[in-house]
């Protein structure tokens, strides 16, 4: 079994960050907006937030990133990537189960978005119980899929949509248990 651990993202690791969004989710980019090296450099400057991100760490290499905001009413996850030389391994799936269980030991919903053309996450995310709730977007090609897992009882929350601007509340890995240590389109709730 491969072991799992997560580190804060250093400013070091931007590079690293984007390279792995370049090999793990570039052709989903590409296919929706198309790829534009300068154009996806600025994004990730303005995304990358060290004091929030988190680096996945499998069998002692880095081998991929993490993003969750604990808000109020729901925990949010803003990124998850997985190089895809570590993916297959459990790793993404056990995040996301110690992720459904701190939300549904918190009566929480678990939320994230997928690119709609990322139908290998979408079938990844469905096995994990969830369940498409809405679509956002102006274009077909970028309509949002908004799921919910059906599993647990939570008390359903009305689809007010991914806010433009995500909420900038710190992380918390020390509460993910053994684990500790480009906006997407399908939102997905617990």
């Amino acid at each position: 079994m491969t072991a799992i651990a997560l580190r804060p993202a250093v400013p070091a690791d931007s590079e690293f960050c984007f390279q792995l969004h370049k090999v793990a989710m570039g052709g989903y980019v590409a296919a929706t907006w198309g790829w534009d090296d300068a154009v996806q450099r600025g994004f990730h400057a303005r995304a990358f937030d060290p004091g929030r991100w988190q680096i996945i760490i499998a069998d002692g290499a880095d081998a991929g990133m993490l993003d969750v905001e604990y808000r109020p009413a729901e925990i949010y996850l803003a990124r998850i990537e997985i190089h895809p030389d570590h993916q297959g391994q459990g790793i993404g799936a056990g995040l996301i189960q110690e992720l459904i269980e701190y939300a549904r030991q918190r009566d929480q919903h678990l939320t994230l978005d997928v690119l709609t053309v990322n139908r290998r996450a979408l079938a990844f995310y469905q096995r994990h119980g969830f369940q498409e709730i809405a679509r956002h977007g102006t274009r077909h090609q970028d309509q949002d899929e908004v799921c919910r897992p059906s599993v647990g009882k939570l008390p359903a929350l009305p689809d007010v949509g991914r806010p433009r601007r995500p909420v900038r509340s710190p992380a918390r890995p020390e509460e993910l248990g053994s684990l500790a240590g480009e906006p997407q389109e399908l939102l997905a709730r617990l």
